[in-house]
């Protein structure tokens, strides 16, 4: 049996299959995907189903996404964390930049919190380190926040293991959010990593299955079928049996794609049906 929960930074229970809200904005994370009114939908099905850790970030329309789940869920219930990011600022469909600068951080973050309606962030992540900046300082200024009580828990997002372990060194870490799917491994040292130090890893891009070709393909396929689910409910699947850490936070517009996300969890993968999912590769 796979552990349906992790504790988030040792005292935030969630439900390790969350929900991420990129999908809820339109092409290159701009403005808005469709009505507004179906996006509020989603959210609240996503908590009446029982999903617990909702995923955005002040760049995602730019701020709309956080004003939806704002608008959607406030106030917000007692089990649900609420994860967002800062450290990247979006002026259009197809430009953004990194902003790490402390005072940039610290503005962000004030902006989440009045977007979000609330008076403490359960999870802030730095969305990009910003090369041009110490990392002391931008953690430094997430550990301010912190203190001050405006945010409860620091993650990062899209960092090396070398990176990771050099946080650690600076500051208490809850969480990493990376690319890691069936496809994409290349984030297996920073998971090593996240289990070692009970931290929650958050996978991005976590339903890449669509450029499965050929043999792989129809491994996948077969797995699918026998279980009578999608290749997408196998990959979510995957995930969980992956490690306890992994918190995969799918995302979709759709009312219908979200049950069949959420219905992932009852997906039981045998080891030998691991096995072959472990050793698939993209063609």
């Amino acid at each position: 049996m796979i552990s349906e929960t992790f504790t988030l930074g040792g005292d935030r229970p969630l439900r390790r299959l969350g929900f991420g809200t990129a999908q809820l904005t339109g092409s290159g994370y701009w403005g808005p995907r469709g009505e507004r009114a179906d996006a509020l939908a989603v959210l609240r099905r996503a908590v009446e189903r029982g999903v617990t850790l909702i995923d955005t970030a002040d760049n995602y329309g730019p701020d709309l996404a956080e004003e939806l789940v704002a608008e959607a869920l406030h106030p917000y219930p007692a089990d649900v964390v609420i994860a967002t990011k800062g450290g990247v600022v979006r002026t259009s469909d197809s430009a953004w930049h990194i902003a790490g600068r402390p005072e940039q951080l610290r503005a962000m973050c004030e902006a989440s919190l009045r977007r979000l309606r609330t008076e403490t962030i359960d999870l802030y992540q730095l969305h990009r380190l910003d090369p041009e900046v110490p990392m002391a300082e931008q953690l430094g200024a997430l550990d301010e926040l912190r203190r001050a009580g405006k945010i409860r828990h620091i993650g990062l997002d899209s960092v090396s293991a070398e990176q990771v372990e050099a946080a650690l060194r600076l500051t208490d870490v809850a969480s990493v959010q990376n690319r890691f799917n069936l496809l994409d491994r290349e984030s297996e040292a920073v998971l090593g990593l996240c289990e070692a130090h009970g931290l929650a890893f958050l996978p991005w891009f976590p339903l890449a299955n669509g450029a499965l070709t050929g043999r792989a393909a129809a491994d996948l396929d077969e797995i699918a079928r026998q279980h009578g689910a999608t290749r997408g409910q196998v990959a979510l699947a995957w995930l969980l049996h992956r490690s306890p850490v992994l918190c995969p936070t799918p995302g979709t517009g759709s009312l219908s794609h979200l049950d069949e996300n959420l219905e992932a969890s009852q997906v039981g993968l045998s080891e030998d049906e691991l096995c072959t999912l472990n050793a698939l590769q993209a063609s």
